[in-house]
């Protein structure tokens, strides 16, 4: 009943939690959506013809837009301001990923799945329309909508150009 799903998961296991990270921005939640996209994909496994990631990939995607639409993301108060990290100090990188990251979160659930998948994942973008399920011309809308919103993002146009190059 197998037909090499479990070498699939064995192999793709870890890649497949990297990416749901990179959209969920949390280990568990990244675990959740790997072990429901592959019961899923389980399902079907016998009609996926070629190359499974495609699917598997979409599964994920489309099971996190649907846990982020039903989730509450309201802001969340903090009792002071946090002071900008000293560009000399070692932790300033710790703080660009963090502002990076915290930019990322602001996009829309579509543009955040384009963006990792096109960015992180290094996906082209016929691939990703594959993936999320939608035109190529409507991946490079959501690509360009995203850049331009990251790009006008206080917190990263302060960011030193050195170390985002790295």
């Amino acid at each position: 009943m197998d037909d090499g799903f479990a070498e699939y998961v064995a192999q793709r296991h870890l890649r497949l939690c990297r990416m749901a990270y990179l959209l969920a921005r949390d280990w568990g939640t990244a675990e959740d959506l790997v072990q429901t996209a592959l019961a899923k994909a389980w399902i079907a496994w016998r009609r996926i013809e070629g190359n499974p990631d495609p699917y598997v990939y979409r599964i994920i995607v489309n099971t996190h837009a649907s846990w982020w639409r039903r989730r509450w993301r309201g802001e969340v108060p903090a009792e002071s301001i946090p002071e900008t990290a000293d560009p000399r100090d070692p932790a300033a990188e710790v703080a660009d990923q963090a502002a990076m990251w915290s930019a990322i979160g602001t996009l829309s659930s579509r543009q955040r799945a384009v963006v990792v998948l096109h960015y992180f994942e290094g996906r082209t973008l016929t691939q990703v329309a594959d993936i999320v399920g939608c035109s190529l011309g409507a991946v490079k809308s959501q690509l360009s909508r995203a850049l331009t919103r990251l790009r006008v993002d206080p917190d990263i146009q302060t960011m030193s150009l050195e170390r985002v190059q790295r």
